[in-house]
């Protein structure tokens, strides 16, 4: 259920939206590392990403049998051709990684992972009490602070206005998103668009404050210290706002002019529209410097799909084309693809953008990383052995894989690497030194195979 601004305020007080916001909003503003900072898009999308999918259209005969027998190797890209849906980003194949054989069974698969992909746990199918850890979104954005740390979107069931998101801030807390393109713009840039309303906003912080500070008395547990963090945040959102009312000027140059087909949620904006309008804001807040993290889940299977080249007329259910219904004659394979060919599109106007903005002796690219992967596995109902990545890496982003087709070692044999090991590598590229991140593998652990750290191939 979409909420207006001031419920969503009483929402993030009392725990299903909180925001954990950086202790200072001065260090927020402010580079975390001597690297400067570097940004992060994760693109969520259901149904899958079934491996051959993504298997590059001119390997050699043997390349093609160890591909098929998911045997580890990796070759150049810039020798190979692309499979039909990613052609849209040929011209970037030296930025680009195809990751094959990640494996996420400690995360929750089959139709949905919720924020478990993000967190490597079971997450129960979303309950509070089973996210265990701040999701690695999260995690990146602690390091390369910015004034909203970091920016929630989505698609998922067709929601509109400020709903329930994904990402989770801190254990047992679920963050929230912005699900469509105005509400999105509007909130990321309300200090420029509606400034009194932020001024408002700030009333309501200091009075939901004093109420929250009243109602920790004598909670315990779980509820104790999300309350607190709750609290904590209250008040860094208040300091936020100040910060970005200082900032407006430089703000409103940022500012995304939108459709006005994009008003009150976009009933009739076809979904190629809204997905490229909600990249507008993406882009936008980037280059802003609101946000160095954003988490984009660009559908999931309660996504109705409209406007789609070769199905102009139809909605498409996304749940009935992974069973393999047709819709409008077109076959199921080919509409998927289609859905692909749209989610690359957006991940090349993101990568044509940033490349257009200038930043230290390059540009906005070269510290930033894109990946696109699919929430729940390997296929429409997927059991978690693997989960394809598309990579898109600027050349100051301190991993060695670009430009490369890479398949690891299969799940449950020796070198085999999970989620957790991927997600390590990027924090401990970026200045996390952390052993491991998430949830071990439990097949991987009976069969006493090592699965702690990073991908130590991967730190350039």
């Amino acid at each position: 259920m979409a909420m207006n601004r001031r419920q969503f305020l009483q929402t993030t007080a009392t725990g299903a939206g909180a925001l954990v916001m950086p202790h200072s909003i001065d260090s927020a503003m402010a580079a975390a590392s001597e690297m400067g900072p570097r940004r992060f898009v994760f693109i969520r999308k259901s149904s899958g990403i079934r491996p051959l999918e993504t298997a590059l259209v001119n390997f050699s005969d043997q390349h093609k049998a160890m591909d098929q027998k998911k045997q580890a190797f990796e070759v150049a890209l810039d020798k190979h051709e692309l499979p039909n849906w990613l052609r849209g980003l040929d011209e970037y194949k030296e930025h680009m990684t195809i990751l094959q054989g990640l494996s996420a069974k400690m995360s929750e698969n089959v139709h949905w992972s919720f924020s478990s992909v993000m967190g490597c746990f079971k997450s129960q199918r979303n309950t509070l009490s089973a996210i265990k850890r701040a999701t690695i979104d999260f995690e990146l954005a602690k390091l390369f602070p910015s004034p909203f740390g970091h920016v929630e979107l989505s698609f998922a069931g067709g929601r509109t206005g400020i709903v329930d998101g994904f990402s989770a801030p801190a254990p047992h807390t679920r963050n929230y998103c912005y699900a469509d393109p105005e509400t999105a713009r509007d909130e990321l840039f309300k200090s420029v668009l509606n400034p009194d309303a932020v001024n408002s906003d700030n009333d309501m912080l200091t009075f939901l404050q004093s109420r929250e500070g009243l109602k920790a008395v004598g909670i315990k547990g779980h509820e104790k210290t999300r309350q607190q963090s709750h609290i904590q945040s209250l008040g860094a959102i208040r300091q936020r706002n100040k910060k970005l009312v200082a900032m407006a000027g430089e703000l409103a140059r940022h500012v995304p002019d939108l459709d006005p087909i994009h008003a009150d949620g976009g009933p009739n904006a076809t979904t190629p529209q809204k997905q490229a309008a909600m990249t507008d804001v993406l882009v936008a807040a980037l280059k802003s410097g609101l946000t160095n993290v954003v988490t984009y889940t660009i559908d999931d299977l309660g996504t109705p799909v409209t406007g789609l080249p070769g199905n102009e007329t139809d909605r498409i259910g996304i749940h009935p084309l992974g069973h393999d219904e047709a819709f409008g004659g077109v076959p199921a394979w080919k509409t998927r693809e289609q859905i692909r060919i749209s989610h690359v599109k957006q991940v090349k106007t993101i990568v044509d953008r940033l490349k257009q903005v200038p930043e230290g002796n390059g540009n906005m690219f070269d510290n930033t990383v894109i990946m696109y992967f699919p929430e729940n596995g390997e296929t429409h109902h997927g059991v978690g052995t693997e989960s394809p990545f598309v990579i898109m890496s600027g050349r100051n982003c301190k991993l060695d894989i670009a430009g490369r087709y890479i398949r690891l070692p299969y799940h449950g044999t020796e070198g085999h690497k999970t989620l957790g090991n991927w997600y390590t590598t990027l924090l401990n590229a970026h200045g996390n030194p952390i052993e491991h991140y998430g949830d071990f593998d439990l097949e991987m652990s009976r069969k006493k195979f090592d699965q702690t750290g990073a991908i130590k191939p991967f730190l350039g």
